[in-house]
C-alpha cells in the first residue's frame, strides 16, 4: 500500500520551506521509507552550502526521491536512481511535487557495480543518504562511485551511525575503502540545518584524490560520534507513515 504523506507542525519549529509530498511504502524494503538521514540531508541542501542552481545531480539509492528531489526544488537538473521496484515510487513523488521544481527531475534504473555510460559525463553533485548499510553492496557501491565521479564531482554522503550488529564494523570498512580513492571531509554539525540535526547523522564531503595530495590523516574518526548536539532538536516533519522518523528525533 501507499500512503499520502502531510505536514506535520511541532510547537514553534518552523516547516520545511518547501513542503515535499511524499509517499512512502508500507512494505518493500528499506528503499520504500524516508530515513532520517535522508530529512537531514534534504534539509542540509536548502541552507545554501553549495549551489545547485543549473547543476546536474545524480542520487544513489534514492528510494523516495526526497533528496533529490529537494535539489530539484534548488533549481539543479537531478537524476533519481534506484533498482526497477522504486520507479514506480520514484515517479509518484516526482509528479506529486513538480509544481515545486524549478530544475528538473527524472527517474531511472541504477544498480550499482553496473554500466553508467547512460549517466555521463560525470555529474557536479552526487547525493547519498543511509547508503552505508549492507556489507554485500559496499563493492559495488564504490565502483559505481569511482565510475560516476569525474575531478570535479562533489558526492554528499549523509548516513546514520549505527552500532548494533556489523553496522559499525561496515562503515569502517565502507570509509576505508573509500579512502583509497577519494578525499573525505565531515561537515560539522554547526553547518547543518539548525533543526534537522543529530549527533549520530553524520554528512561527509567526497571528492576524487588529488594524486599531489597526501590523503586526508585520521579520517577513520568519521564513525565516531560527535560531540552531543543542543537537546530536542526535533523535526518538523513531512512523514506522516514513517513515525521512526519522527522517534530518532525525539518528538511525541
Amino acid at each position: 500500500c501507499v500512503s499520502l504523506v502531510t505536514s506535520f507542525s511541532f510547537g514553534s519549529l518552523r516547516p520545511f520551506v518547501r513542503s515535499l509530498r511524499a509517499f512512502c511504502r508500507a512494505a518493500g524494503g528499506v528503499g520504500c521509507v524516508v530515513w532520517d538521514a535522508a530529512l537531514v540531508l534534504a534539509k542540509f541542501l536548502e541552507t545554501g552550502a553549495f549551489p545547485f542552481a543549473r547543476r546536474r545531480v545524480l542520487e544513489l539509492g534514492a528510494g523516495t526521491g526526497a533528496v533529490g528531489i529537494m535539489a530539484a526544488t534548488l533549481g539543479a537538473n537531478v537524476t533519481v536512481t534506484d533498482l526497477e521496484e522504486l520507479q514506480e515510487l520514484l515517479l509518484i513523488n516526482i509528479e506529486n511535487n513538480k509544481h515545486l521544481v524549478t530544475g528538473s527531475v527524472r527517474a531511472k534504473v541504477l544498480k550499482w557495480g553496473e554500466d553508467v555510460t547512460e549517466f555521463q559525463p560525470p555529474p557536479d553533485y552526487i547525493l547519498m543518504a543511509d547508503c552505508i548499510y549492507y556489507e554485500e553492496s559496499l563493492e559495488p557501491l564504490l565502483k559505481t562511485l569511482k565510475d560516476l565521479t569525474g575531478p570535479d564531482t562533489r558526492v554528499l554522503c549523509c548516513y546514520e551511525q549505527r552500532t548494533m550488529g556489523k553496522n559499525p564494523e561496515i562503515e569502517r570498512k565502507y570509509f576505508e575503502l573509500l579512502q583509497k580513492d577519494f578525499e573525505l571531509e565531515r561537515i560539522p554539525l554547526d553547518r547543518h540545518d539548525e533543526e534537522y540535526r543529530s549527533a549520530d547523522i553524520h554528512i561527509v564531503s567526497i571528492h576524487r584524490n588529488n594524486k599531489n595530495k597526501m590523503p586526508i590523516a585520521a579520517f577513520g574518526t568519521v564513525g565516531s560520534a560527535l560531540p552531543p548536539s543542543p537537546q530536542n532538536q526535533a523535526l518538523d516533519v513531512i512523514l506522516s507513515s514513517c513515525q521512526d522518523c519522527f522517534d530518532h528525533f525525539g518528538v511525541n
